[in-house]
């Protein structure tokens, strides 16, 4: 699995982070992603490289053409890295707000 650095810096760009939404919502083809993108259809292949470089895309031949979908083990390296900021902001919180409380009391 790949790390969330690759996968975020992979995302950093806006027409790979389109690219991965479109794909977010269904596996396509490269023509198709390219026909909704303001690039080339060889710019779309170069950018879903580096997605799927990144862990976040997969591919499978389908006929002639290769269809692309989101790779749920890369999602879910970013989705850990987020939900350690917000499990440190909740233990955090708790912290606070029980010393408050024991301030309160006195």
């Amino acid at each position: 699995m790949k790390t969330y650095e690759e996968a975020m810096n992979a995302l950093g760009d806006p027409t790979r982070r389109a690219i991965f939404e479109q794909l977010a919502t269904g596996p396509r083809p490269v023509g198709e992603l390219a026909k909704t993108l303001p690039v080339s259809r060889p710019a779309v292949s170069q950018h879903l490289r580096v997605l799927k470089s990144a862990g976040l895309v997969s591919e499978r031949p389908v006929g002639t053409r290769r269809v692309y979908s989101v790779d749920p083990n890369g999602v879910a390296a970013v989705r850990a890295y987020f939900e350690g900021f917000w499990d440190r902001a909740l233990t955090d919180f708790q912290v606070a707000a029980e010393a408050h409380k024991e301030r309160s009391k006195g």
